[in-house]
């Protein structure tokens, strides 16, 4: 049976059947997993940080190589998928992370940054993997008016994993005590390069241990049955008419203007997260210590988790684009509220983003995919491939931190969320019109 090239035609397919509970349950906990790794980094950057002596910027390194990989692996990902089917891709997916998390282990032994940076790369290109095949797979599990609502339950497992990271990584990556730089550049090269490696470490046990687990999910979803789902697949030459064979995603602009949505939400979620642990630090605003402040970044993810609960019940009873725009208008007035006061006030400001964020990703993820019918898999590769905005971003807001101090900083997240907004009630609004749902 040839795969419609339309949402309706769509809709015909997969539009009658309910949610498949037991594929969603499985596929959510691979949201989990990476939710969980790409935390983990917030916690990394001012370990290795204090371990390197980096500024801000050489910092940002860390998400600069992570996030890039999505942006380097996503097309490639997304071939993967229609050559080898979902399932098949997300242990793919699940065993290139695995080998991600054990390249650690040389890397803490060694003490090397680069090493580091490039264990990060590889592990994010596993998880680009997964990105590209499970976000559209959760989308299609059930009826299409209820695909947001669907991926925001997702998500808020995503969140989960999120929530939990800081704790995991305050107590066994955060539990030695870092000298001072001043003290650390009076080190001869040798105690310099042994304190490094003690450090490093703390990282290695960890990643041991996801490693492992990441092989043991890759070979038990490798022999569970899962749905087969084709529409991500290319159509034949001879099943398109000659207006469908030559369409492209380059000639859709809500899936274009959602890619630069996925890309400054990207940026904005992960340079606030980053910086959080320093920001808690520093005098005007809570004086904590890194290992106090990495349990309060898990209010922050923790927000967006508990916002995306709460968010996949608003999406099942207001338009996408409302709740999209609105989240997005309110995330901003928190950051410039952070910005402009001092103190407590400025750090729950900074934190209640989080609620606010909770929703942005698999709201844009849905309105910049509406109708691409057998473009979806190029255009969810588009989508995970503007992630990139996760390595460019951050790295700005590092350059700008050196110059101007942490708190400034934030006007960059600030401006994303402006877009957003524009994005959410504009572009969700076009999407809305484009699949009968009444404005």
């Amino acid at each position: 049976m040839a795969i419609g090239t339309s949402v309706s035609t769509t809709s015909q397919q997969y539009g009658t059947q309910k949610t498949d509970v037991r594929a969603m349950s499985i596929a959510t906990m691979l949201f989990f997993m990476w939710g969980f790794l790409t935390c983990l980094n917030d916690i990394l950057i001012p370990h290795l940080k204090g371990i390197f002596d980096l500024n801000y910027a050489q910092a940002m390194l860390v998400q600069f190589c992570f996030f890039s990989s999505y942006f380097i692996f996503a097309l490639p990902s997304g071939k993967l998928v229609e050559w080898v089917g979902y399932k098949q891709a997300m242990v793919v997916g699940l065993l290139v992370m695995a080998a991600g998390a054990f390249l650690f282990l040389p890397a803490s032994t060694a003490a090397s940054f680069g090493l580091f940076l490039s264990a990060l790369i590889i592990l994010a290109a596993g998880i680009t993997c997964l990105q590209v095949a499970a976000n559209p797979y959760v989308a299609n599990l059930g009826p299409p008016e209820t695909s947001a609502a669907r991926l925001n339950l997702s998500q808020a497992f995503n969140s989960f994993g999120t929530f939990v990271a800081p704790f995991f990584g305050s107590i066994l990556i955060l539990s030695s005590t870092q000298i001072s730089a001043d003290k650390m550049r009076s080190l001869s090269g040798a105690a310099l390069q042994q304190y490094r490696m003690e450090q490093a470490s703390s990282v290695r046990l960890p990643y041991l241990g996801i490693g492992l687990t990441l092989v043991l999910l890759a070979i038990s979803f490798a022999v569970l049955k899962m749905p087969t789902m084709d529409f991500t697949r290319d159509i034949r030459p001879g099943e398109l008419d000659a207006s469908e064979a030559h369409d492209s995603i380059w000639k859709h602009p809500v899936l274009l203007a959602g890619a630069l949505a996925i890309f400054v939400y990207v940026g904005a979620e992960v340079s606030i997260g980053s910086f959080l642990v320093n920001y808690f630090g520093l005098p005007g605003i809570a004086s904590f210590t890194e290992k106090t402040a990495a349990k309060y970044v898990s209010l922050y993810w923790g927000g967006a988790m508990v916002g995306r609960f709460i968010g996949s019940w608003l999406l099942t009873k207001f338009r996408t684009s409302t709740v999209l725009g609105t989240a997005a208008v309110v995330a901003c007035g928190l950051v410039v509220t952070s910005i402009i006061t001092h103190g407590h006030t400025a750090m729950w400001a900074i934190l209640a983003v989080g609620l606010f964020n909770s929703v942005m990703f698999p709201s844009i993820f849905t309105v910049g995919l509406t109708g691409l019918g057998p473009l979806t898999s190029k255009g969810s590769s588009l989508m995970v491939a503007a992630i990139v905005g996760g390595a460019l971003i951050p790295l700005a807001e590092g350059h700008l931190a050196d110059q101007i101090g942490v708190q400034h900083a934030f006007m960059i997240p600030a401006v994303c969320y402006i877009y957003i907004a524009l994005f959410g009630y504009l572009g969700g609004r076009h999407a809305e019109r484009e699949v009968g749902i009444a404005a």
